[in-house]
């Protein structure tokens, strides 16, 4: 194709060609990647700073760092292997309040654009932080469904501080869902599911209808596998949540059938919250010799 006619195909032209680079990259593996260090820059705030502002990978300051660019610098620091970065990174949000106001939104970006590795630390972080905070003190529209689903499937059935009781994980996960669906299922959806604060009696909702309660479902359903629906009370069960027909019978059924089986056990844990409780460990924030497994599905 002649040049000058789509700039796309054009700035092509500029993609690891050594002719118009002038900067080189060495990879782990001996290879060279030649880049433009002006389009480096407009693309990124880090790497404007780097090659333009004289920044020293340690010297980053902490206002630097903003919800909009932290997952970027984190990825960008690891991809070019800036170990002082990662650490800033990492003491930023163990010093400063950062985490606590910003990883909702970061849990959601970073599970929504890097690659979910066993071996990647800020997303062990970011999950920890969130799992802190209730969910009900998280405005919708902070968490993505992505981001939400990242943070169940690593806390689901381990010993975890978890700081939302199981009902509120459904009525927050099924709300979020029908917000991908329509304002009208939203709406309803918000006027039926009370919060635990909120339920005094069992509050039925037979003859309610959900609009498009099918899409609703369906789209929650990433998020049901990683619900413990046996850890909800019965009633709340009965009167509230299987009449929404949002959730499979069978998901129901086996929770009425475990809750049956275990009337001789003690269920406050497992109606109250999953894991371990809150209140009952310190938490820990993360140290740089901490490696813990985590796979998102």
């Amino acid at each position: 194709m002649t040049r000058g006619y789509s700039l796309e195909q054009d700035l092509r032209l500029l993609v690891n060609n050594p002719k118009y680079s002038d900067i080189e990259i060495l990879c782990e593996d001996g290879k060279k990647l030649h880049g433009c260090r002006a389009i480096l820059a407009a693309r990124s705030e880090v790497f404007d700073r780097l090659f333009y502002n004289g920044m020293k990978e340690r010297s980053v300051k902490e206002e630097s760092l903003t919800k909009d660019n932290t997952v970027e610098a984190f990825y960008a620091a690891v991809y070019f292997q800036l170990s002082d970065l990662q650490d800033f990174i990492f003491k930023t949000f163990k010093n400063t309040n950062f985490a606590k106001n910003y990883s909702p939104e970061l849990l959601s970006k970073i599970s929504e654009k890097m690659p979910l590795t066993e071996d990647n630390v800020l997303l062990n972080l970011l999950v920890e932080a969130v799992a802190n905070i209730s969910l009900n003190n998280i405005k919708f529209g902070r968490l993505s469904i992505t981001g939400l689903k990242c943070l169940l499937s690593y806390i689901y059935e381990k010993e975890k501080p978890f700081a939302t009781p199981e009902y509120e994980v459904f009525r927050y996960s099924a709300i979020l869902a029908a917000k991908q669906v329509s304002n009208d299922a939203h709406k309803t959806l918000t006027k039926l599911l009370p919060t635990l604060e909120q339920i005094e009696n069992p509050i039925k909702v037979k003859n309610k209808f959900i609009t498009d309660h099918r899409k609703v479902g369906k789209e929650l359903e990433p998020l049901i596998k990683f619900i413990d629906f046996r850890r909800i009370k019965v009633q709340i069960l009965a009167n509230i949540i299987e009449p929404l027909e949002i959730v499979p019978d069978k998901i129901i059924s086996n929770a009425y059938r475990y809750i049956a089986l275990s009337n001789n056990l003690n269920l406050n844990n497992l109606i109250n919250t999953r894991g371990t409780s809150i209140n009952e460990i310190d938490y820990v924030w993360y140290k740089p010799a901490y490696r813990s497994k985590l796979r998102c599905y």
